[in-house]
């Protein structure tokens, strides 16, 4: 038995106004959170919430997460940029090529995403949540895979891709070179034990894996924080949690 990936946490200045915008541009439906900030629900099989909880650091430097939302065609991708500039986002440059397909855009608090234009044929079998793609080496991609037990969907030229059997969106690596960090991590994922598990002893296995635990303790709502082999900072929860989707 393995972790389940409760929630992709973001760091939020303002947690319902980044809840209310990924929202409207995902379609999901929003819900309180212990933390005091907010939390998305998801209505398709991305199988993990989104929990926006509140931080009073700025944004400095990209993340080392981001969405990739597919399109179906070039009128959908133009639907999708165009409700997401509505709500409130914007384009930006990362150094994009104008003859890329896909569109590079931020949330209200500078948070990355992209748009992919339809014929992708790695997210060919997937939702509109097509991927989170992740700043990462090879070793992170393995220790992820066993961790959340998904198996490797891509494995080459150091990128890693691993999916749930039950599908969902895909969560790559792109293997080096590595982007420098910039401090704390606005992106980090919730693990809950698995059903039947404990926490310590879900600790231990991560721990096996090539996790670090990070302090002794647990924070207000019991959670331990740990990192993964690259150093990205993630909790594991008290205890098993249901999920909306699996």
């Amino acid at each position: 038995m393995t972790s389940h990936l409760h929630a992709l946490c973001f760091d939020a200045n303002d947690p319902p106004l980044l809840a209310r915008y990924w929202a409207g541009v995902l379609g999901w439906e929003t819900s309180g959170d212990p933390s005091g900030g907010s939390t998305l629900l998801p209505n398709d099989d991305t199988g993990f919430r989104i929990r926006f909880l509140p931080t009073e650091e700025p944004k400095s430097g990209p993340n080392l997460m981001h969405f990739d939302l597919t399109s179906t065609s070039l009128d959908d991708q133009r639907e999708t940029v165009a409700r997401s500039l509505g709500l409130g986002g914007r384009h930006i440059d990362i150094g994009q090529l104008p003859e890329e397909g896909h569109v590079v855009l931020a949330d209200p608090e500078g948070n990355e995403y992209c748009v992919i234009e339809p014929g992708n044929n790695f997210l060919a079998d997937c939702g509109f949540v097509g991927a989170l793609a992740c700043d990462g080496s090879q070793e992170v991609g393995y220790f992820w895979s066993e961790a959340l037990g998904r198996p490797l969907v891509w494995d080459q030229d150091q990128e890693t891709a691993i999916r749930s059997p039950h599908g969902g969106p895909k969560i790559t690596w792109g293997g080096p070179p590595l982007t420098p960090r910039t401090g704390r991590s606005r992106l980090r994922f919730d693990l809950a034990p698995p059903v039947g598990g404990d926490q310590r002893s879900e600790i231990d296995r991560l721990v096996s894996l090539g996790a670090t635990r990070t302090g002794t303790g647990q924070d207000q709502t019991g959670a331990v924080t740990m990192t993964d082999p690259d150093g990205n900072e993630f909790s594991v929860l008290p205890g098993p949690v249901a999920l909306p989707l699996q």
